[in-house]
């Protein structure tokens, strides 16, 4: 007998498939829409927010993903060991940040949102930037090459806040987008002595 195939929806998409259609969307400069990710994949809105809390939490993964392949690679081609690399592979990571289409155009388009999550102690991007930071800084301490001025997760909190301020912070005038000062900054802060360019 031929068999008969049941009534109802298709198996439902998992998480990492919602996380994957996110980013998806994200990197080609489409709004990440929970209504639209749901019926793309053909599950209820709930669930996506039962996995992930909010849309600005959904965002927060996806940026995650997005910002931490850029993290990997800048660590992979920055220089010297010890203090020095650290500059290297934190300098390469801001440069990707600003440079980035897709982060350039969600930040113009959703200021505030963006902001909240960039920013945000208590969503999920911020602390797995500094965890991942402090496990880069972590990596030298443990080969030898790096003495750092204050522990480790302080000085990687510390990295991170201070790229948000000059990469996303509008406040300070002549600030926002100015990498060659972040790294002058960075450099004093890892304590590694640089040759200031001229301005």
């Amino acid at each position: 007998m031929p068999s008969v195939r049941p009534r109802g929806r298709p198996p439902a998409a998992s998480r990492d498939q919602v996380l994957a259609t996110a980013l998806h969307h994200y990197l080609r400069g489409r709004r990440v829409d929970v209504q639209a990710i749901a019926a793309e994949l053909g599950l209820g809105r709930a669930t996506i927010y039962r996995w992930f809390g909010s849309r600005e939490g959904l965002l927060g993964e996806v940026l995650f993903q997005a910002a931490e392949p850029l993290l990997a690679e800048a660590r992979t081609r920055a220089k010297g060991r010890g203090g020095p690399a650290l500059l290297d592979t934190f300098n390469r990571f801001n440069r990707s940040l600003a440079d980035a289409p897709a982060l350039r155009r969600f930040v113009e388009a959703e200021r505030d949102t963006a902001l909240r999550i960039i920013t945000s102690g208590a969503g999920t991007l911020q602390p797995r930037i500094v965890a991942s930071i402090q496990e880069v800084i972590d990596q030298e301490v443990r080969s030898g090459t790096y003495d750092p001025p204050v522990d480790t997760s302080t000085l990687a909190y510390a990295v991170v806040r201070l790229a948000e301020a000059f990469l996303f912070n509008d406040a300070v005038a002549g600030m926002r987008g100015d990498v060659d000062r972040l790294r002058e900054v960075e450099a004093a802060l890892l304590g590694v002595p640089v040759r200031r360019k001229r301005r």
